[in-house]
This record gives structure tokens, sequence and C-alpha cells, in this order.
């Protein structure tokens, strides 16, 4: 591999290690030189890997084994678009790979110290002068479940917790794409936000539009999940997160 290092900073500013012409690695620097394209093969792992069996398509695994613990997730693709192709991507420039973006959001806003899995590795390879495919690696947040798991049984205080740390994000203008019952885990009493693909930082037009969309596709989840038979005790939980996303004390 030849290494192209992009860094003014090694300690803080991920590397890029070419492979050839239609490939290349994104690495943080904790992990110089231990990433290989085996990493992005689920297969190679054997019995140390095993598949993610809550939310998301089928296409991500939990890797421990060898003082390891991550996640590995390939992009695949949703709804009607899949039908043609699941985990192709058209290719225009290394900056707008799907994997490449999401890595440096996590690394810029695990260097903010927001609730963030540190990513390890991103990788994409050419399939033609014009489709990619792409994988990320990132730590493991360690005897974490998703909010999907937890929320019905999450005393209030936790949920005004909740939304203290989604207006730390919001307030840093960080939008995300994708803000769901399974992309929060819990644990403990901490909270992380977790799959940042085709997420970024916004500025401040048009934030407060932004910011209720993200909470209302929450809210959608976390409906579908609960059933009809626990709408009211849902309603109850939304407000006391919402009081903590506005700053307002807790109550129980």
């Amino acid at each position: 591999m030849t290494q192209q290092n992009h860094s003014s900073d090694a300690k803080t500013e991920p590397e890029i290690y070419m492979s050839g012409s239609d490939s290349a690695l994104l690495v943080h620097p904790d992990y110089r030189g231990q990433v290989t394209s085996s990493w992005f093969d689920p297969g190679a792992w054997g019995g140390y890997a095993r598949p993610v069996d809550s939310g998301g398509r089928g296409n991500a695994w939990f890797i421990d084994g060898y003082q390891l613990a991550v996640v590995l997730r390939e992009y695949r693709r949703g709804g009607l678009i899949a039908r043609l192709s699941e985990a192709s991507y058209l290719f225009l420039r290394e900056s707008d790979v799907r994997a490449f973006a999401e890595f440096r959001l996590l690394n810029v806003l695990a260097d903010q110290g927001l609730p963030v899995p540190k990513p390890v590795a991103a990788r994409y390879q050419r399939k033609s002068p014009f489709l990619y495919c792409a994988s990320i690696i990132i730590e493991r947040i360690a005897d974490s479940v998703p909010l999907a798991d937890r929320f019905l049984s999450m005393e209030l205080g936790l949920w005004h917790r909740l939304g203290r740390v989604l207006r730390r994000f919001h307030d840093a203008g960080v939008m995300h794409a994708d803000l769901n019952c399974y992309n929060i885990l819990v644990q403990g009493d901490d909270f992380y936000l977790i799959d940042f693909d085709k997420s970024r930082i916004r500025g401040e037009s048009g934030a407060a539009r932004w910011k209720k969309s993200t909470l209302d596709r929450l809210y959608r989840s976390l409906k579908k999940v609960a059933g009809k038979q626990e709408q009211g005790r849902l309603e109850t939980r939304w407000v006391t997160m919402n009081n903590g996303y506005d700053g307002k004390p807790f109550s129980d």
C-alpha cells in the first residue's frame, strides 16, 4: 500500500492509505498500521463476526476478537432503487463517497466531545468508472442497547437527559439524517447517536425546520415500535424528553 498523509497533525487527523487506483482506505491514526482490506470482509473474521440483529438492513456485523470491539457496516440502499442496485453508488469524487463523509463527520463530532462512536476506518471500491461500494468500521459502544429496546422501561429522568443530549447535537448544528430509535444507543445512564450516513453540520439557515423534522422522525419511529397499546406511556415520555430538550427542569 502507498500511504498518502493528508494531515498536518497526525494525532487528530485521519490518513488515506491508497491501494491501487480502484479502492482506498481512510484510517484513524489510533489504528495506523493495523487496518487492512480484510477487515471489511465479515467472512475473514470467522466466528468473531456476528450479524447485528436489530434495525438496519442486515448489513452490519459486531466484531469481537483480537482485542477489538467494533462494528462493520456496509452501505446498502433501501426502497425501490435497491431493486436496481442494492450496494452500488454513483462515483463523482472521493470527498462525496458516503463512507468517507461519515468517517470525517464522526471524527469531528468525537473531537468536539459529542457522544458518538469513534471511527476506525472506511473503505470504498470502484466497481466501474461510475460506481462504487463502501463500508465503514466504528468502535462499538460497550454494554449498550438501542433505544427501541429500552424506551418503555426507562425512567422519566433518563428521557429528560436524552432531550438534553439531542439538544447538544442540534446546538452544534448537527443534522442527523435518520434519527430513529435504533440509531440512539443507551449505555447505563448515557446516550450515543450512531449511523451518520448522509448527515452533516448545517448553519442557522432553516435550523428550526430541520431540527423539528429530525425530532418528528424520532417520534414516528418510537410510535411505530410502541404500538397502539402503549401510546399513552409514550406521550408522557415524549413530553419529558422535550422538556429536557427545551432546558426545562426535570420534575417527576
